[in-house]
């Protein structure tokens, strides 16, 4: 982390700055953003910041390999498997950790990935408003790949929209205005003309899919998709409620839900590198370590850190009843990099890729970055401290 950068901010931070920061970001909201924003952003150094973007294309270079549908197939659940699937993910994000590789050396280590949207509209927003109320200086960025805030959201609504009219186009999750990321579908809405659309809005006649406005029937063309499935699992008769999306339809899907799974915790195994804890699906494990203090037991099919097992013992393997279902993983070491008044912070930094359609490969983007004091990187884990939660990293232009 850049120490000087983090100095100044520091020194000029005020209760009354952060007070005003938040006004701002809610400022014609229906309702306050329903998640913790920090204090701070995050300053890299052009060092860590080039070994960010290392780590992100050796792991986007094995999602291009022409095997990895094959490699994937197993990690879409059948009942939750979407036919007419495109052959590229339109989102890729990269969760590293910023930690010690043991050498004295801070190093990003991947925690999780998947092929999902983000906060992809947020995130613009949050610059914008961190830049104002903190005077961040203009030879700071937060995009890559040359990109500036303009061509940003011309990126995002080429990959969204296409050549389609935004009115085509909606933003759809399961229950979408109570969602707790309702402000970045607010914030999409405004940047690219999208309409956010619920689950339960949608109304099918043949393979075609509508949504009303004012009482208006509108045909949908695409979905951009925010919906995971895991929100509906446990409704076990939800689709005799709401449209089935499972069924052949006549849309396009940016990003076609199977890439939530085919790129996620089940890619880890696959992935090899400086960057990358050893991971091994578990039913593959011929030997449990002796060091399980040092890895972590997860659920492949999980969000949001749920059903994760920090603290590994060997009756915990043992009574896994479906261990294809899991990945055993080496636990990482995060170090407390960012300076807040009361002592380190620990910091997760998510790679934010656009890959629209008749583009080669995906564009790294923006970034997301979040900052905790707690055992892990979530809310759950952070409730009482304050200079957490979500931010951004910024890094030289």
């Amino acid at each position: 982390m850049d120490p000087s950068t983090r100095k100044t901010f520091n020194d000029n931070f005020t209760a009354e700055k952060y007070t005003r920061f938040l006004a701002s970001l809610n400022e014609g909201l229906a309702n306050p953003i329903a998640f913790r924003v920090a204090e701070t952003p995050v300053f890299l150094t052009d060092d860590f910041r080039d070994r960010l973007i290392e780590a992100g294309h050796d792991i986007v270079d094995v999602i291009l390999q022409p095997d990895f549908k094959e490699l994937t197939e197993r990690a879409i659940p059948d009942k939750w498997r979407i036919p007419n699937e495109n052959d590229h993910p339109h989102f890729i994000a990269l969760d590293f950790g910023v930690c010690s590789d043991g050498k004295g050396n801070i190093v990003p280590k991947l925690i999780e990935l998947q092929g999902f949207p983000s906060l992809f509209g947020f995130q613009a927003k949050l610059t914008e408003t961190y830049r104002e109320t903190f005077d961040i200086p203009d030879d700071r960025t937060v995009y890559f790949s040359g990109l500036n805030a303009e061509t940003y959201i011309d990126l995002l609504k080429r990959t969204i929209v296409g050549e389609h009219d935004p009115a085509e186009v909606v933003l759809m999750d399961v229950n979408a205005h109570e969602q707790k990321t309702a402000v970045d579908f607010d914030q999409t809405r405004k940047y690219i003309g999208t309409p956010v659309v619920s689950l339960e809005e949608l109304e099918r006649e043949g393979k075609n899919l509508f949504y009303r406005v004012n009482g208006e029937k509108k045909q949908i063309k695409r979905i951009y998709n925010r919906l995971i499935f895991d929100e509906i699992e446990g409704e076990a008769n939800i689709f005799d409620k709401v449209v089935d999306i499972r069924q052949p339809l006549d849309v396009e899907w940016i990003t076609h839900p199977n890439w939530f799974y085919r790129v996620s915790k089940f890619t880890m195994p696959f992935l090899k590198g400086d960057y990358i804890p050893r991971t091994q699906f578990l039913h593959l494990v011929k030997d449990i370590p002796a060091d399980l203090e040092n890895y972590v037991l997860k659920p492949l099919f999980s969000f949001a850190g749920q059903g994760v097992i920090i603290d590994v013992s060997k009756d915990d393997i043992e009574n896994i009843k479906d261990p294809e279902n899991w990945i055993l993983q080496e636990k990482v070491n995060y170090q407390p990099v960012v300076q807040a008044p009361d002592g380190g912070v620990k910091v997760e930094i998510r790679l934010l890729y656009l890959w629209p359609n008749g583009d080669e490969k995906p564009t790294l983007a923006i970034n997301l970055a979040r900052l905790s004091k707690g055992k892990m990187i979530g809310v759950r884990y952070n409730k009482d401290f304050d200079w957490v939660g979500g931010t951004i990293a910024f890094i030289n232009s």
